[in-house]
């Protein structure tokens, strides 16, 4: 008899920021390894583009709006997603945004703002479906932090403040899902050249560039892919039960000389 039981083989996903980015990575490679995945984002219209390009290649897929700073939509993205495609096995939390202010000169609205997202709307989402997966007696949370939590950065301090809250709840949210069958992980990206950052203008950016490479935390100008990440999601939640990959950090190689 084996320990546990094995995945079960239909396992419905939520991935939670699927409009761009690491999300729209993950969604893309969960639904391309035969899992039904739903996507939800406040840019619903990106969603259902993305889910209508991976049901044409024969995914099951579900897109509906998602923002996760409101816990009635993500009530209603959880139920509408769980209709469409069943009970969650895995739920991706990777929503969010960030803005380049410094601690000092964001005001506490913009910095309550950030974490809102960032760290109420991860737990929003694991209030929403959790509770069913201990029921069921088996699931994945994957939480997506950054390695700002173990090098800080300048102009980010509402968003490492809430990648560091992510951390230490997940790390709580282990020690009470253990013997559950429930898997609460971190994957926890370096560099990644996604949308967050990317409205910032020349001069913020070339700012904050230069007082990161001032603190030592841009060895190299290579950032990962989206779809480095995605992987990395995609090994924690395939694992086999009876392992559990606790904290996976995935850092873009430099250049090879």
């Amino acid at each position: 008899m084996p320990r546990f039981a094995p995945h079960p083989l239909r396992r419905p996903a939520l991935v939670a920021g699927a409009s761009s980015g690491i999300g729209a990575a993950t969604a893309a490679l969960l639904a391309a390894k035969g899992h039904p995945v739903a996507l939800g984002a406040r840019r619903a219209d990106k969603c259902r583009e993305l889910a209508d390009a991976l049901s044409k290649e024969g995914a099951e897929t579900f897109a509906h709006a998602l923002d996760v700073a409101e816990s009635d939509s993500v009530q209603r993205f959880v139920s509408a997603a769980a209709d469409a495609l069943g009970a969650p096995e895995i739920v991706v939390s990777g929503a969010g945004d960030l803005s380049a202010e410094r601690v000092h000169e964001l005001d506490s609205a913009g910095f309550a703002a950030q974490v809102g997202v960032h760290l109420v709307g991860a737990h929003r989402l694991v209030s929403h479906v959790v509770p069913g997966m201990v029921e069921r007696g088996r699931g994945d949370v994957v939480l997506v932090s950054s390695d700002v939590v173990r090098s800080p950065r300048t102009r980010m301090g509402a968003y490492v403040a809430a990648k560091n809250g992510i951390e230490g709840m997940a790390r709580v949210l282990q020690m009470e899902l253990e013997g559950t069958g429930v898997r609460a992980s971190i994957v926890r990206p370096g560099p990644t050249m996604t949308g967050m950052g990317m409205g910032w203008d020349a001069e913020t950016t070339g700012e904050v560039l230069e007082e990161w490479v001032k603190w030592g935390l841009a060895r190299h100008p290579y950032f990962l892919r989206p779809e480095d990440v995605a992987a990395a999601i995609a090994v924690v939640v395939e694992a086999p039960r009876g392992t559990h990959l606790t904290l996976v950090e995935v850092q873009p190689e430099a250049k090879v000389r």
